[in-house]
């Protein structure tokens, strides 16, 4: 008897401006251009490399040189030892911020993506930059890959760093897992979160401003509404893996956002510092 077929993987449909492609394409220009060897362990012959290519052929949605520059003096001015990434793309960020890091003292950047095919890219190019014993990339839902590596693993009990640059709604799910998992400490964490300017991430901006007692009251219709989805659902409330994801409103945070000019858009990015806990008494 044959074995039984299991369904069929999920594969991401392709959009206007990615996963169409372009970036199996641009491994496909890295590897044949003629100065290869040149690139070589060169992290910024291999960035160059990636703007050549996003600038001549297909455009590709990585952080660039303007906003990278404002994060590699951010990681130059606080020396973290541990940068977590939500979101590796094609690794763009990862080689740039890990030469950074290195430069600094810094020991490991974790690189969480869930499209195994762009980890799959930014794996080859980070090796090829020669990054390769300080980039781990994890692949999985950026969530399940927290709970594995602080929880699990339990390689990290401070996140020194954490850019977050994957898809907007994710934003503030996951900063509450990591104020859940405990690993926000005020005085040393660092938040740092692209895309700014798209409307997805609003509710990540009002969560960093608020109140404790506000974030309270957000804790608590987030689990209203929760309640009343399931309710809709007709969802028993002992599921297993199906909780509302609620934050540590305690931790209190600095913030800004630094707006730039990219000729025809503008882009901002959040720069958070954890700088206190309210007593929770």
């Amino acid at each position: 008897m044959s074995p039984r077929r299991s369904a069929p993987p999920f594969v991401p449909k392709p959009l206007s401006w990615c996963l169409d492609g372009r970036e199996t394409g641009l491994l496909h220009y890295v590897f044949s251009r003629p100065d290869l060897e040149d690139l070589r362990g060169s992290p910024s012959k291999v960035l160059q490399a990636i703007d050549d290519y996003s600038e001549q052929y297909k455009y590709l949605m990585n952080i660039g040189s303007t906003k990278g520059k404002c994060i590699c003096d951010l990681i130059a001015a606080n020396k973290p030892s541990v940068i977590i990434e939500l979101g590796g793309y094609v690794g763009y960020s990862a080689i740039l911020f890990a030469d950074a890091m290195r430069a600094n003292g810094g020991k490991q950047y974790l690189s969480l993506e869930v499209n195994p095919e762009m980890a799959a890219v930014s794996s080859v190019l980070v090796e090829l930059a020669g990054l390769r014993e300080l980039v781990r990339t994890m692949i999985g839902p950026s969530d399940e890959s927290l709970v594995r590596l602080i929880r699990v693993e339990k390689k990290i009990s401070t996140a020194d760093m954490v850019f977050i640059d994957h898809w907007q709604e994710l934003y503030l799910p996951d900063l509450r897992l990591l104020e859940q998992l405990n690993v926000l400490k005020p005085g040393v964490s660092r938040l740092v979160a692209d895309n700014m300017m798209l409307s997805g991430s609003m509710d990540y901006q009002q969560w960093l401003r608020a109140t404790p007692a506000k974030k309270r009251e957000m804790n608590k219709k987030t689990i209203e509404d929760f309640e009343k989805s399931r309710l809709k659902r007709k969802q028993p409330s002992s599921a297993s893996g199906h909780q509302p994801r609620l934050g540590n409103p305690n931790l209190i945070y600095e913030t800004m956002t630094k707006i730039f000019d990219l000729g025809s858009y503008q882009d901002g990015v959040e720069i958070t510092k954890v700088i206190g806990e309210e007593d929770k008494a």
